[in-house]
């Protein structure tokens, strides 16, 4: 009898192990999934730059029509900046500000990340037509398009960072509440966000993260902190 108590235990001490063990690459294989390939942290003297985000808030209308809401967004953009500025996990190293003036000239380099971080979101992120060259890696670049941000700072890394944020109106919501009366499901607003960290020598995305969700408010500081934790919840710190 005490034989078997002792089979059992050491039984159960392997399944504990073994479920340890798969827990263990399962986070190790997404937290790889957000790294490039031999890419582990920025070192701790290095420069990062936080570029300001892309950020544009809508409303959504009964009719389910998004109308951009400029009031919103200025707040978001406030909001939002402070809150990446704040955050712990960027503090490692020396933060490199940029100059109001070169924001204008810099726009370019924002939209080319937008297209870019689009392309890894649905490619690598979502899975949707894999590119077969990229080996299921993050293996993405915005080439020599970041240079120009390099010589206006003099940062080895930037963090780039696109946001759409949506809020259902009165009307939406009273249509949302009519339809489910009928069985008919609604959409309302949606949170959706993609943060890169990019190496200004090479152009390399060395990480990337998005953020997809029916909740999260960028109109109120607190909430939009909240929302900047989600979104670099991977990120990885200087060292």
């Amino acid at each position: 009898m005490q034989h078997a108590r002792g089979s059992g235990f050491w039984a159960l001490a392997r399944c504990m192990l073994l479920f340890c063990l798969v827990l263990a690459l399962e986070v190790h294989a997404q937290a790889s999934r957000n790294l490039a390939p031999g890419f582990v942290a920025r070192p701790e003297a290095s420069r990062l730059v936080i570029v300001p985000a892309d950020i544009e808030l809508f409303s959504m209308s009964g009719g389910g029509v998004l109308e951009p809401r400029a009031d919103w967004t200025a707040a978001a953009e406030r909001h939002f900046q402070a809150a990446l500025e704040a955050h712990q996990a960027l503090r490692g190293g020396s933060m490199v500000r940029l100059d109001e003036k070169d924001l204008d000239e810099l726009s370019e380099v924002n939209a080319l990340h937008g297209a870019v971080a689009q392309s890894v979101f649905l490619h690598h992120m979502m899975g949707i037509m894999r590119l077969p060259t990229k080996n299921d890696s993050l293996d993405w670049s915005m080439g020599e398009g970041v240079q120009l941000l390099r010589e206006k700072t003099g940062a080895d890394y930037a963090l780039f960072t696109w946001v759409r944020d949506s809020y259902a109106s009165a009307e939406r919501k009273a249509a949302m509440v009519a339809m489910a009366i009928f069985g008919v499901g609604l959409v309302g607003g949606s949170q959706i966000g993609y943060a890169s960290l990019v190496d200004l020598k090479t152009g390399r995305v060395v990480w990337f993260n998005d953020l997809r969700r029916a909740s999260g408010d960028l109109r109120e500081a607190g909430n939009a902190a909240e929302t900047v934790e989600a979104l670099l919840r991977s990120f990885p710190p200087a060292r």
